[in-house]
């Protein structure tokens, strides 16, 4: 893939289904969730540059992290909402022909799920990380059950997702709606947006449950990674 491929991952978030906890910076299997998302994204070979989008307030403590993790980044202020949180990292990406958009409440993103997603995008400027749903979905209105749609043509969304930078800017120069993902944005532009497989394991952190989860992921991917008693000897 040609030109220069810009990550941005979002860090702006308000976390108000944690409570009083700010999940970003919980700490899980040894540091605060969103290194992990950090850390994957600046190890990828995929990405030449990385852009953390962070609430105003928490500027100054990324820059730390940053520094700890001894990773170069770029740190840009967020707005209200996800989109405009994005719309600042594409503004801070003016150099990129693409750009990798991924969550950090989702810290169990691996490097191939983001060299993927690259090789899907290449075929229609824009792709995103989703998994078919594994269980029964009702529509309901109240309490009653209106409808059950077919289960086999629905996947969840979720991150990395990929796009060339020129057409996720025009997708949100053209929208003033509030969107969930950036998809939503394109898909209303009338380009096709294609789905990649993505992982189960990338779970998206947004209550103490998921928190735990996500720490056994983690803890079973680092015992995964760990030499064989065999080789170390």
């Amino acid at each position: 893939m040609s030109g220069v491929v810009a990550g941005i991952v979002l860090a702006g978030g308000s976390s108000s289904r944690m409570g009083p906890t700010d999940k970003l910076w919980a700490e899980l299997h040894g540091r605060p969730l969103i290194a992990w998302s950090i850390d994957t994204f600046a190890r990828s070979p995929c990405i030449d540059r990385l852009i953390v989008v962070a609430r105003a307030d928490t500027i100054d403590p990324m820059r730390h992290l940053l520094g700890e993790l001894a990773i170069t980044a770029e740190v840009v202020a967020g707005g209200v909402r996800r989109q405009d949180s994005v719309r600042a990292g594409l503004d801070a990406a003016s150099d990129a022909e693409w750009v990798v958009v991924h969550d950090g409440a989702r810290p169990c993103v691996t490097g191939e799920l983001i060299e993927r997603g690259l090789a899907a995008a290449a075929h229609t400027g824009a792709a995103i990380a989703a998994v078919p749903m594994v269980d029964t979905i009702k529509e309901v209105r109240g309490e009653e059950i209106v409808g059950t749609p077919g289960r086999t043509s629905l996947w969840a969304a979720q991150t990395p997702q990929i796009f060339r930078r020129e057409l996720l800017l025009r997708a949100h120069e053209g929208s003033t709606a509030d969107a969930t993902d950036d998809a939503v944005l394109v898909e209303a532009l009338g380009v096709p947006v294609r789905v990649f497989m993505g992982a189960y394991e990338n779970v998206k952190v947004t209550n103490p449950l998921d928190l735990l989860i996500a720490e056994a992921l983690l803890k079973a991917n680092s015992r995964a990674d760990e030499p064989s008693i065999a080789r170390r000897q």
